[in-house]
């Protein structure tokens, strides 16, 4: 099957990609750069296998799945996530079903495992950039995209500020019910107190599940073992439905994670250099947003269509006898992407935020200047979902 992964065709480190496919796919990121990585171009992972065991799921909102549609894959991924009762085509896809799809459709030598960046610089002769990775090695790209999350160095190289913090962490998970589980096919949320759990069934037996709590400031050591996620969620809920308990106790333990939750704020959104030269951000790298609406995923999928369509239509129409990328091209293109999505992602990432603080206000007074805020600047709650990102 002809995707839009096919539709490129350059030569070898013409175009370089970075991402780590963990920080990608827990907060939203790999669909951003995978679709850009064709024969030709190269995807450098840090870890030394496809990390297609360990995590949870993403939900893709209906813009997302116009995305995917564009891509050419969404007809295999929805067999693998049921319709969820929600506003647009909602699905929760399973991360391993999402990377392996995207991953299966890409030429077989375009991801190099075991690749960590450590930093990045403008090569003072060349004027180009140069990778420089913790093994000793280094490359000097003709174009780097950087989809390396929302701690990325691509973003550190770009001056980009630090994501700020939500008072709020998050525990993601998956269970798996043998035998078939009873919940109907709907996004259910259990709100006691300042503890929010979210629900949502994958397929018939598998049901991806979220617990949004305070932040309480601890050794960041003790959340990389799973019991201890476990055991730490299961002692915040103990007055909760003896249902979610044992959601959370039969939960796959490699699907378990802790995060605290991070955005990119609208001002630095509004005035971020996302690009320099012929080396962007995209996706989580660019804005990090909470999981309040749903759309973090969608979002970098969405940045996946512009910026493959601007590149397409500006950054190689000057190539020399098909090899050589035309950098003035690249500039233009890269900024044209950015001038498309800052507007967008920046709306999305303030609705993401005031909701996300509507959830976490410890007073009245913080609610009512939320909800005021959100019912004078979004008064179609769920415009975000309506967006169409284009053809490629």
């Amino acid at each position: 099957m002809k995707t839009a992964l096919d539709r490129y065709n350059f030569e070898r480190d013409d175009w370089t990609s970075l991402c780590d496919f963990q920080t990608a796919l827990k907060r939203q990121r790999a669909p951003q750069h995978l679709h850009f990585t064709e024969k030709g171009s190269t995807v450098f992972e840090r870890s030394e296998s496809l990390r297609n065991i360990t995590g949870s799921a993403i939900g893709i909102r209906q813009n997302g799945w116009r995305a995917l549609d564009r891509l050419g894959v969404a007809d295999i991924l929805r067999h693998t996530a049921a319709l969820v009762k929600r506003d647009g085509e909602t699905r929760c896809l399973r991360r391993k079903d999402l990377i392996d799809t995207l991953f299966d459709a890409l030429p077989t030598t375009t991801v190099k495992f075991g690749c960590q960046l450590e930093f990045i610089k403008i090569d003072p002769n060349t004027n180009k950039p140069v990778l420089r990775f913790i093994d000793g090695s280094s490359i000097i790209p003709k174009v780097v995209i950087g989809c390396d999350g929302g701690k990325s160095i691509v973003a550190d190289f770009l001056n980009l500020k630090p994501p700020k913090m939500f008072p709020l962490c998050g525990v993601r998970g998956l269970t798996n019910y043998p035998n078939g589980h009873f919940f109907d096919y709907e996004f259910a949320r259990f709100k006691k107190g300042n503890n929010l759990v979210g629900r949502i069934p994958i397929n018939d037996k598998l049901v991806y599940w979220f617990c949004a709590q305070p932040y309480v400031p601890r050794d960041g050591r003790m959340w990389e073992d799973p019991e201890v996620i476990r055991r730490s969620c299961l002692d915040l809920l103990g007055d909760y439905p003896q249902e979610i308990k044992e959601m959370i106790e039969k939960a796959d333990v490699e699907s378990l994670s802790f995060s605290r939750l991070r955005y990119r704020t609208s001002w630095d959104l509004l005035t971020g250099t996302f690009c320099k030269g012929t080396v962007i951000v995209a996706g989580d790298a660019m804005h990090i947003m909470g999981p309040f609406l749903g759309q973090g995923g969608s979002a970098g999928l969405e940045d996946d269509i512009a910026l493959a369509r601007n590149m397409a239509k500006y950054g190689f129409k000057h190539i020399e006898s098909g090899k050589k990328v035309a950098v003035h091209g690249i500039e233009e293109a890269f900024n044209l992407f950015v001038k498309e999505r800052r507007i967008k992602v920046d709306r999305l990432s303030l609705q993401t935020y005031l909701t996300g603080m509507l959830f976490g206000a410890s007073s009245w007074l913080k609610k009512v200047i939320c909800i005021a805020l959100l019912s004078v600047l979004f008064r179609n709650r769920n415009g975000h979902i309506d967006y169409d990102c284009g053809d490629l």
